[in-house]
């Protein structure tokens, strides 16, 4: 989850380094650093501000250097601390914590470390000095001890000492123009040219690097690269711990648009906002060119993979779980084929029952969700080889590993609460059970016209529905002034419910739950007081009888009620229930459209409350570690 971004080159990196952090800061904000070799000496400057202060942080220290590495930084081991930031350098033998001066290695590092207690035991048996609580300065330590004069040597040597997930950075003092990476579990990508031919740059994102170089080489797992100046080289570790040298054809350069403008905030005041308001491009670019459905909107060889399924796993984190959760509805409703949508982090880890005959679908924002490639793994090691990932990142670790992808065309999404990539998913997710609807005879011609004219129009019904932030902007206010908020849904709008319930604590840090409608007799009811709002999803279909029901239970007990309805659902606003209608009912898709006031509802009462909207506290935006 943290940012990596490393420069070898023939200019002063470090404006490079520091930008390249700048774009990287959604995935870690906890602290920042930045370190390079100059006149033969490890320096660098930390702190546990934004890299915006690090930049003029910089800049007053002298930190100026043809070769450097930079992290931004989210908390695993180790409080938020200067002392804790990222990079770490060694402290060898003889040194103790009041005077240990920098030693000859620096690193940074995302990933976890399982075994770091027993290597830093090992090691500080060995008389190195540890200065942080953190993994990280495990193997900073390890590489310096395991050093013999070859920086890229005691790289791969201390990897295989490495129990966890890696994606690391470093550089030695005593070889002033080379910087080691190497991944395992965590992304990494080097970037090659820049300002000139002769430069070498590692980075966690392909966006660290926009407007530097689009030349991008894709790291594989277990991976290890040497950069120089007009060079590198990689190697891959084998089964048995050896490690074999990658022709250029295995692991080719691409030339990769990572546009810089895409992180530009414009007229709004935060990036979630503006990516709220996006969503209605980010859907017709995700929906662009789809005429008909056909299996081949998600790869040639789908269908002959989908011939051969008879069932469905789902697995997701987070937002990314909820989409998956509602895509159940749709597929056991009109593509009539079984669905189980499970936690990414939960599967790996539980006995269940495979099936061959299992279509795996794995959704994630990155394409790189920790959790999810490590279920996606488990999945094929027992048996189930039919996969198809959804993602926003076609160059993705989970595109790679599966057999068919669909790429939604969200664009960059910045703010740590997803929204836009959510919408997105869930459109690709139709796609799907529309393609697979028709490959089992449950599809007709007529329909599908139906639901093609339908995905069309979403652009304009989400317009239509962010024309009401105004009255959502009326219920923030007050929602800003309580501590607790219930959210109801049924059936379909369930998922949207749970996913309305996260966003609000995500960012305003109000406890949120949402319970399907149905169950709210059945212990929740308990909780509802004047004080407790109670947002209801409330679309005009078959179980819209039974939400009012459940809406009078809530209103007997004194609570107030907050309901975003279909305008023919004849739910009036009356003195405690508040009503905001949406233009127009929208079947199967509804849910796209009844999101998005949750969203406005959740940023807007952030903003009333003053919190840091895009970078909420303790959370980051690409959860690549366990």
């Amino acid at each position: 989850m943290c940012g990596i971004v490393g420069a070898v080159g023939s200019r002063n990196i470090t404006p490079v380094l520091v930008e390249g952090l700048k774009r990287l800061e959604y995935r870690g904000y906890d602290s920042c650093g930045v370190a390079v070799l100059q006149d033969g000496a490890l320096r660098r400057s930390r702190s546990t501000q934004r890299v915006a202060e690090l930049d003029a942080q910089t800049a007053e220290d002298g930190i100026n250097s043809t070769l450097g590495i930079a992290h931004t930084r989210w908390a695993t081991h180790g409080a938020p601390a200067v002392h804790n930031a990222h990079p770490h350098f060694s402290h060898g033998p003889g040194a103790d914590a009041a005077t240990a001066k920098p030693g000859r290695v620096a690193l940074v590092h995302n990933g976890i470390i399982e075994n770091h207690e027993q290597l830093r035991a090992e090691l500080q048996a060995k008389g190195y000095v540890f200065l942080s609580q953190t993994d990280t300065e495990v193997i900073a330590h390890l590489i310096d001890q395991l050093y013999d004069g070859d920086l890229f040597a005691a790289v791969k040597a201390a990897t295989l000492r490495l129990t966890g997930a890696y994606a690391i950075a470093v550089f030695h003092r005593d070889e002033p123009q080379r910087v080691i990476g190497a991944r395992y579990g965590s992304p990494l990508i080097l970037g090659v040219g820049g300002a000139d031919a002769s430069e070498r740059f590692l980075a966690s994102d392909a966006m660290a690097l926009a407007g530097v170089t689009d030349q991008i080489v894709y790291l594989e797992e277990g991976d290890v690269v040497d950069l120089q100046p007009g060079r590198h080289w990689i190697e891959h570790r084998l089964a048995d711990g050896s490690y074999q040298r990658m022709e250029a054809d295995q692991r080719p350069v691409r030339t990769v648009t990572a546009h810089s403008g895409a992180v530009e905030l414009g007229p709004y005041r935060h990036y979630m906002q503006k990516e709220i308001f996006e969503q209605p491009r980010a859907i017709a670019d995700t929906l662009e060119g789809v005429e008909a459905i056909t299996p081949t909107l998600f790869g040639a060889d789908a269908a002959a993979v989908f011939g051969q399924i008879d069932r469905v796993l789902i697995l997701a984190c987070g937002t990314s779980y909820y989409s998956g959760s509602s895509a159940k509805y749709w597929l056991e409703s009109i593509a009539k084929i079984p669905t189980q949508v499970e936690i990414a982090s939960e599967y790996r880890y539980r006995d269940s029952v495979p099936d061959p005959r299992t279509l795996v679908v794995t959704i994630s924002q990155s394409g790189e969700t920790a959790d999810t490639i490590a279920a996606l793994k488990h999945a094929r090691s027992l048996g189930m080889e039919q996969t198809l990932t959804i993602c926003n990142v076609s160059t993705s670790a989970m595109v790679r590993e599966c057999k068919l992808h669909y790429v939604t065309r969200a664009g960059t999404e910045i703010g740590v609460a997803s929204t836009k990539a959510f919408t997105t998913q869930l459109a690709a997710l139709f796609l799907l059970t529309l393609t697979l609807a028709k490959l089992r005879g449950n599809l007709s011609a007529e329909q599908e016209a139906g639901h093609i004219k339908a995905m069309r129009h979403l652009p304009a019904a989400l317009q239509a529905v962010l024309a009401l932030e105004p009255q959502v902007v009326a219920w923030a206010e007050a929602f800003a002034r309580k501590d607790n908020a219930l959210f109801l849904g049924r059936g379909l709008h369930y998922p949207i419910a749970l996913e309305g319930a996260l966003k609000l604590k995500e960012i305003s840090y109000i406890h949120a739950e949402a319970y399907p409608a149905g169950e709210l007799k059945h212990g929740p009811l308990a909780l509802v007081t004047a004080e407790m709002p109670v947002v209801v999803v409330a679309p005009h279909d078959a179980l819209l009888e039974k939400l009012k029901s459940n809406m009078q239970e809530v209103k007997a007990r004194g609570g107030e009620l907050y309901v975003c309805a279909d305008a023919d659902t004849h739910i009036q606003a009356e003195p405690g229930i508040h009503v905001i209608r949406l233009p127009e009912h929208y079947g199967a898709l509804s849910a796209i459209l009844h999101v998005v006031p949750l969203q406005l509802l959740a940023y807007h009462t952030a903003c009333a409350k003053g919190t840091d909207v895009d970078k909420p506290r303790n959370l980051a935006k690409s959860v690549t570690v366990e």
